[in-house]
């Protein structure tokens, strides 16, 4: 059993391989891509996740309900939500990178994303909530900028 999954995890390395040295954009097909792609959590992400016991400490619920816009986190007390955007689905500057299959969709979906992000943002703040933007990245390595953002918009 041990000698087959050995086998089995070759044969994938050398078919990586190969697809590497062809140059190839894409090792899976169509069909495999739409399934992973499929499995991309729209809400609780692991961003969002790591963030939801902090951010309770804040006063902050988890995607509170009748929001618009449905922001990651708000508190009703301060009037104040927060969006975790993703890097890839919200187009950021430093990590966005178009994929080279089916550009075109792509790069008029992601648009769109930004397009709407800003949509919200100006309604929720016509509506006098406090909007807190911050990149998926800035949770992994910069916990300091997103929580100085929180603690200014509650002090203000």
């Amino acid at each position: 059993m041990l000698e087959e999954n050995r086998q089995k995890c070759f044969s994938l390395r050398l078919t990586l391989v190969y697809c590497l040295m062809q140059k190839m954009t894409d090792i899976l097909s169509r069909k495999m891509r739409s399934e992973v792609m499929s499995k991309v959590r729209s809400s609780k992400t692991k961003p969002e996740l790591k963030l939801k016991k902090l951010m309770g400490k804040f006063g902050f619920s988890y995607q509170p309900k009748n929001i618009f816009g449905k922001p990651d986190f708000s508190s009703k007390k301060n009037k104040i939500v927060a969006f975790i955007d993703g890097c890839f689905w919200h187009g950021c500057k430093k990590h966005y990178r178009a994929p080279k299959q089916n550009y075109k969709y792509w790069r008029k979906k992601i648009r769109r994303n930004i397009e709407r992000d800003k949509e919200v943002s100006k309604h929720l703040k016509k509506q006098g909530w406090k909007v807190i933007r911050i990149w998926e990245h800035d949770t992994k390595n910069n916990f300091g900028k997103f929580f100085n953002k929180i603690r200014r918009s509650i002090k203000n």
